[in-house]
């Protein structure tokens, strides 16, 4: 029945690799549910989660999980103990804490994109995980460790990608890769910023001066080319008849 079921973790796990783009280490998301579960069938969590997965593993949990245990009392002490040994992941709940629950749902938003597998035994988590696609999920049964068959949400993605209707996580992130190496997101990015407005020149603001025209020539006068007056001298002389008549000369 062991190697039954290594062989099945072995084939879900090549699943998501090969459509979901995992890697190791690993990330496994653990609530306080699981951990509970885990001390009642005396699993010790850190040694047998490295086995099962064949790879390396990094346990994590949030500060809502921890706290939650915290509220609910000395009960669930020895998980809470257990949950303080893992690496604690910023959620955006600090501020004002939720639940266990609501917090894990939240971390992995729409497509999982930090690849979490996920570890509760909460079935609230369980229902909301099986709508998201590319979310390993993981439980305890019968003193053992599972992990849990692709959802069928997981199934439909994968298949709209074979048929080109999507892309997969494994095709964005090689074309990501390649746009770096041609420079293609460096030009969008400088093309995307905008110029700052900045203050106009105080010289260019300055009135401009009006150019000069060229001075006209100057008109060379020649002493003796002068014009002289005419004076024009009256003389009387008599007429025949006794009139005066004035004859001009030109002098």
């Amino acid at each position: 029945m062991k190697i039954k079921r290594q062989k099945q973790a072995k084939k879900t796990i090549s699943f998501y690799k090969f459509n979901f783009n995992f890697r190791e280490p690993f990330q496994i998301l653990i609530d306080g549910t699981f951990c509970q579960a885990a001390l009642k069938n005396k699993i010790q969590i850190k040694e047998q989660m490295p086995k099962y997965l064949m790879g390396e593993i990094q346990l994590c949990t949030t500060n809502c999980a921890l706290k939650e245990l915290e509220t609910l009392g000395k009960e669930l002490y020895g998980a809470k103990i257990i949950l303080q040994r893992f690496q604690v992941r910023k959620c955006a709940h600090f501020k004002s804490p939720v639940s266990a629950s609501e917090c894990l749902l939240s971390m992995l938003e729409e497509t999982n994109p930090h690849h979490y597998f996920v570890a509760t035994q909460d079935h609230t988590v369980t229902t909301g995980l099986k709508k998201i696609p590319g979310v390993p999920l993981l439980y305890i049964i019968l003193n053992t460790i599972v992990l849990d068959k692709p959802s069928q949400t997981s199934l439909d993605h994968v298949q709209a990608v074979q048929l080109g209707q999507m892309v997969s996580p494994a095709q964005q992130e090689s074309l990501h890769s390649l746009k770096k190496e041609q420079g293609i997101t460096k030009d969008r990015e400088r093309r995307g910023k905008k110029r700052k407005k900045s203050n106009p020149n105080p010289l260019s603001c300055l009135k401009k001066k009006k150019k000069a025209g060229p001075t006209p020539p100057l008109k060379k006068t020649v002493e003796g080319e002068k014009r002289k007056r005419s004076r024009h001298k009256k003389q009387r002389v008599e007429g025949g008849d006794g009139v005066a008549a004035a004859v001009v000369t030109n002098s």
